[in-house]
């Protein structure tokens, strides 16, 4: 059995979702209600993969809401019960979806073995980062060409390439042979970690880097005060949007400017959930973040280990085993529209 471990993207949102979940005490309930309030199973779901094969899984909804982040203790406190919850439930591997994961991992969570009187079993749970950096890798190899965009000449630019996820990402397109890749992130010396095991890269800081590329990945948070000149921008220029909340489209609306949301999946038949409503997914009966799915494949494939755990741990043999299971059970990255892609023999080379 898998899990799911997820959050509103509001308090406001999280409202409305739970009046329509018959939780009229949440609904109604002021902030300070909402950060004394348990985890929540809120659904259960049978799905069933292309091979035939059929999984059943819950969706734990922590009850936190991203304006809880500078309420340090409550935070942690969300993600230990939710996950509390999902072991007592009897799940075999859960996945962290969102601020969870952040939380999980900056907070060092790991350091907590016990929530109440249970011990927490690392085993059951996963961060789902290694499914996420392959489906992003995917959308960059995919969607790039589409636009006229060689990747063996191209210039692409991981914003927060020293994280989890990021270095993953830096890993295999130099294994796929990208022209250059171009190194950004907040702390230098990171950076020069990476730089170092790479054996390649630029580093350079983001008002540089984004003019120089031809493909941005983002798996980094947006500061709400960020401003790109998207005039500056190389035209086309692929952006994935692989951070959280997913807002980059907001920032860098322009002609030639193509941003797709990163680390999303849709699955190759409706699941028949309610989880996905309220996640701004186009087809919310079929997609859904890759973290999730990560859990959804452990399950299929009866991997019930903690798959992505700690910082930089992923290996590129991790991402082809996930990703073979991703196309077996029948999920695909999500493309750009290929309505709002240009011909590549119309597109600039």
């Amino acid at each position: 059995m898998f899990g799911l471990i997820g959050h509103s993207t509001s308090f406001e949102e999280a409202r409305v979702k739970a009046r329509s979940l018959g939780y009229g005490e949440f609904a109604d309930g002021d902030l300070d209600m909402w950060c004394s309030a348990p985890p929540q199973l809120v659904e259960r779901v049978q799905v069933t993969s292309r091979t035939g094969k059929v999984i059943e899984g819950a969706y734990i909804d922590s009850v936190f809401v991203p304006e809880m982040l500078r309420r340090f203790k409550t935070a942690k406190r969300k993600v230990l019960k939710a996950m509390e919850l999902a072991q007592k439930s009897g799940i075999d591997i859960t996945a962290l979806g969102g601020f969870t994961s952040i939380i999980f991992e900056d907070m060092n969570l790991l350091r907590e073995e016990r929530v109440s009187a249970v011990e927490l079993d690392w085993q059951r749970f996963t961060t789902g980062n290694t499914h996420t950096a392959w489906v992003i890798c995917q959308q960059v190899e995919t969607n790039a060409p589409r636009l006229g965009i060689d990747l063996a000449r191209a210039k692409v630019a991981v914003v927060g390439a020293s994280g989890d996820i990021g270095s993953a990402v830096c890993r295999w397109l130099q294994r796929r042979g990208v022209g250059e890749l171009l190194l950004v992130a907040r702390r230098p010396q990171p950076l020069i970690d990476l730089q170092e095991s790479l054996g390649e890269g630029r580093i350079l800081d983001l008002a540089d880097a984004l003019p120089e590329a031809d493909v941005v990945v983002w798996v980094a948070s947006l500061p709400q005060s960020l401003q790109i000149d998207t005039g500056s921008l190389r035209k086309p220029c692929l952006m994935i949007d692989g951070g959280y909340p997913k807002n980059l489209d907001s920032k860098a609306a322009a002609p030639g400017v193509h941003v797709l949301k990163g680390g999303i999946v849709e699955f190759w038949q409706d699941i028949g959930w309610q989880m996905m409503e309220v996640a701004e997914m186009a087809k919310p009966q079929r997609q859904m973040f890759a973290c999730f799915a990560e859990a959804m494949l452990l399950d299929f494939e009866g991997i019930h280990t903690n798959f992505s755990w700690g910082r930089n741990n992923i290996t590129l043999d991790a991402m082809d085993l996930i990703g073979a299971a991703s196309l077996r059970h029948g999920f695909r990255s999500l493309e750009l529209d290929p309505a709002l892609a240009p011909s590549p023999s119309l597109a600039p080379a």
